[in-house]
């Protein structure tokens, strides 16, 4: 459905439901008849919107995945070379799940389910064929869309499998990366170096300050409020 002006305000309504409930409760738990009763909106508007409650995160996956490159490039040092965007966007996402149960469920389920799953990969080739198209000038958006569905199934492994004592999220780190960025062709000494400036940074408070932005910035998007106290 194409959204219209009279629809946009039932969008918005849905949306902060639906992060809200997300986040509160998880994406599982989380029923099509409890966000239609609490967006006040009815089924036939919701599904005419989102068709499902796939539709909702898909939507939200857009968004974030779109800007978690950019907020990447901000952190990482002008100086260092680009596959240090791809270390800091990875580690972000990899610390974002240890640091919230219910962002766990939504990552994870954004890797699994088709709809969402596909713009990850083709949005993440896109970022992929700019970064390591210096080692593989011969390689095309595609071929990194193929090496992408492989290191999203890296990814989503450790992203479901929780941090303990005797895996803390610095080993985590350090695995995705070394697994990864061989992968993608990138000399080990400078795999080493990566990994080494990703171990010297405070992921947990990085991650807490992308969050943050990355909530701000979709309510500023939505124009709508995550504080519950103003819903």
């Amino acid at each position: 459905m194409v959204i219209t002006s009279a629809s946009l305000p039932a969008k918005r309504r849905i949306l902060t439901v639906c992060v809200k409930l997300f986040l509160e409760k998880g994406y599982k738990k989380t029923t099509v008849a409890e966000i239609v009763r609490k967006a006040d909106v009815s089924n036939s508007t919701f599904q005419n919107i989102f068709r499902a409650k796939d539709g909702v995160l898909t939507e939200l996956v857009e968004f974030m995945f779109g800007n978690q490159f950019s907020m990447a490039r901000r952190i990482a040092d002008v100086n260092l070379p680009p596959v240090f965007i791809y270390a800091v966007e990875t580690a972000i996402q990899l610390t974002l799940t240890e640091l919230n149960e219910n962002l766990r469920e939504i990552y994870t389920q954004a890797y699994t389910q088709n709809e969402a799953s596909e713009y990850i990969f083709r949005r993440t080739a896109k970022e992929l064929h700019a970064i390591f198209g210096i080692y593989h000038p011969e390689m095309t958006e595609r071929d990194f869309y193929i090496m992408e569905l492989g290191s999203a199934g890296i990814m989503r492994g450790y992203m479901v499998h929780p941090c303990s004592e005797d895996f803390p999220l610095e080993e985590k780190l350090d695995a995705f990366l070394r697994l990864s960025l061989s992968g993608f062709g990138v000399p080990a000494e400078e795999i080493e170096h990566v990994v080494q400036i990703i171990r010297s940074l405070d992921m947990r408070a990085i991650a807490q300050d992308v969050m943050q932005e990355l909530f701000h910035a979709l309510e500023m998007h939505y124009a709508f409020s995550l504080n519950p106290s103003e819903a």
